[in-house]
């Protein structure tokens, strides 16, 4: 009914720099809350960013000042801008959206995850 796909994961040198996006597909009459999470080997997924509807952003205190969350409604689509990147930040990111599917009717929806690497 909805998908998510993202995109911009990779290998990185730590100090640089990327973009994740993550568009959203389907049935959509309007998304709520987008965010991104991610889950590094042997850790629980952890919310790393996240935005309101209205454009209010939330950010888990290791990324604070160093990630941006935006969003382009008109494009339903959620960035993460990923700066002086930590070997620490290593992890698989996945996108999250509550998207609304019906006036009264909403569901939460996974992306399929995209490996974020940061070496040393």
């Amino acid at each position: 009914q909805v998908q998510l796909v993202e995109s911009g994961g990779g290998l990185v040198q730590a100090g640089g720099s990327l973009r994740l996006s993550c568009a959203a597909s389907g049935s959509i009459f309007g998304i709520n809350a987008m965010a991104w999470y991610r889950q590094a080997p042997g850790k629980q997924r952890e919310l790393v960013a996240i935005i309101s509807s209205g454009g209010s952003t939330n950010y888990v205190d290791s990324v604070k000042g160093r990630f941006t969350i935006s969003r382009d409604n008109a494009k339903n689509t959620v960035y993460l801008q990923m700066n002086s990147l930590k070997p620490e930040d290593t992890a698989v990111y996945y996108c999250n959206a509550d998207v609304w599917v019906g006036v009264s009717r909403s569901y939460n929806y996974w992306g399929q995850g995209t490996q974020v690497t940061v070496s040393t």
